[in-house]
């Protein structure tokens, strides 16, 4: 069952984030299972909204794509504390495609 998964990360600077993006290439090597990634940045930090098919895929690319540049290379020490929800329904406003 597909899943909203979100977290706020106050550790997460756009410096790192765009960093762990250029490393990992997930817009130009989409994860396996991933609908739909948001991300912002606010007063309480890093925000992200996802849609995954699972939160094992969620999980899965966490461990093997993410942590190891996240962690093991860049040194972040703090985690997120994920919540998924299960999805109702999705809406994708005609002629929208592809990152920005």
């Amino acid at each position: 069952m597909a899943v909203v998964m979100t977290f706020v990360w106050p550790e997460i600077t756009p410096d790192l984030y765009d960093a762990v993006r250029t490393r990992v290439r997930w817009e130009e090597d989409s994860p396996d299972g991933c609908v739909l990634h948001v991300a912002w940045f606010a007063d309480d930090g890093f925000n992200v909204l996802d849609i995954w098919e699972s939160e094992e895929k969620f999980a899965q690319f966490i461990a093997t794509r993410i942590e190891p540049v996240l962690k093991g290379e860049l040194g972040v020490k703090s985690d997120p504390q994920p919540t998924f929800h299960p999805l109702y329904r999705r809406f994708v406003a005609p002629g929208i495609s592809g990152a920005a």
